[in-house]
C-alpha cells in the first residue's frame, strides 16, 4: 500500500510522519526504513528505524530512485516499512508528474509487502487524480 501525505512546505508534513513512524515501529514485527534528504531529523526517529540518506548514494532520477528503493527491499527480506520525506526531492521528481513513480512503489509494495508513506509538498489539488485516492492525511 501507497500513502500520501499532502500539504504545501511547512505546514507538518514531516512531524506527521515522525509521530507516525515512530508509533508504528513499536506495533510492527518486521523493519523499518526512513529515507530524506539530510540527518536533521535523525535523533527524532526510534533507533529501531534505519535511515537513509539518499542524496549521499547519487540519486537524481526517478528511475535511479526506483532502483534504490528495489535494492533496498532486495537486501532486507523483512522490510515492512519505507516512510519517504520530502518524497519529490529525494526522487528527482520537483515539478514531474509523480503518477508514474507512485505506481512503481504501489507494485513493489504488492509484490514484498511493504507500505510505502510518502509526504509530497503538494495540495491536493496539484496532484494527478490516479494518486489522489492515496492520501491519508491532507495539510
Amino acid at each position: 500500500m501507497v500513502q500520501l501525505i499532502v500539504g504545501r512546505k511547512g505546514k507538518g508534513k514531516t512531524k506527521c510522519l515522525l509521530d507516525k513512524v515512530n508509533s508504528e515501529v513499536k506495533n510492527i514485527l518486521g523493519n523499518v526504513v526512513f529515507l530524506d534528504k539530510n540527518t536533521k531529523h535523525m535523533y527524532e526517529l526510534n533507533n529501531k528505524v534505519r535511515m537513509i540518506v539518499v542524496p549521499e548514494f547519487m540519486v537524481e532520477t526517478p528511475e535511479e530512485f526506483i532502483g534504490f528503493v528495489s535494492g533496498i527491499i532486495s537486501q532486507d527480506r523483512d522490510l515492512q516499512q519505507v516512510y519517504l520525506d520530502s518524497f519529490l526531492s529525494i526522487s528527482g521528481l520537483d515539478d514531474k508528474d509523480i503518477t508514474e513513480t507512485v505506481s512503481k512503489l504501489d507494485k513493489l509494495s504488492g509484490k514484498f509487502g511493504i507500505d510505502f508513506i510518502l509526504s509530497v509538498s503538494k495540495d491536493e489539488d496539484e496532484l494527478p487524480e490516479s494518486v489522489r485516492s492515496k492520501i491519508v492525511i491532507s495539510l
